[in-house]
């Protein structure tokens, strides 16, 4: 296993082009996360707004492991995630803050962006952890579609938000690779 995770590569398949997000992807990416159906079951609904998704967006900044997301095929943006508190003594690093533009939901694209992130987080690590809001019932169904086992439930503090009840799954290197 490879001891340095890249927490900021390209990926890509024939759906989706996953790449590093940058300070001046803020107003492309705010199109798409402008719309308030995106955040009705998310912890903090109030993403729609600017100044509210300018600090999620800073966060994901910090993190030095956010993504913005780009359809193949029309080279439009639909969503971002990214990797965060990656652990190497635990071997684990956690994949979330996930939105996508409502018109890709119910498709395989978030399935395909699960695909390659957890792919290439294999490399480097044997656990993924997603913390997904108590009420967002669409993200836990997913994230059940892909394998993912819920362990636990914990409160989650947010980049600049306040404290949310998050439930958390747990795909393994092992399990996975008996999917695919």
């Amino acid at each position: 296993m490879n001891d340095q995770f890249d927490l900021h590569p390209t990926l890509e398949n024939d759906l989706v082009r996953i790449i590093p997000i940058k300070e001046n992807d803020f107003e492309k990416l705010f199109e798409v996360a402008s719309d308030p159906l995106i955040w009705e079951q998310h912890p903090n609904k109030e993403r729609y707004k600017k100044d509210v998704f300018l600090n999620f967006f800073n966060g994901a900044l910090e993190s030095k492991g956010a993504f913005i997301f780009y359809d193949v095929k029309s080279n439009n943006i639909i969503g971002s995630s990214r990797f965060y508190d990656f652990n190497k003594e635990k071997s684990l690093v956690f994949i979330g803050y996930t939105f996508l533009a409502k018109k890709y939901w119910g498709t395989n694209y978030n399935n395909s962006i699960k695909e390659l992130m957890l792919n290439h987080a294999f490399k480097f690590v044997d656990n993924v952890y997603f913390q997904i809001g108590s009420n967002n019932i669409r993200s836990q169904k997913a994230m059940q579609k892909i394998g993912g086992i819920k362990i636990s439930e914990q409160i989650v503090n947010y980049y600049g938000e306040s404290e949310n009840l998050n439930f958390v799954y747990e795909i393994n290197k092992k399990d996975w690779l008996k999917k695919i």
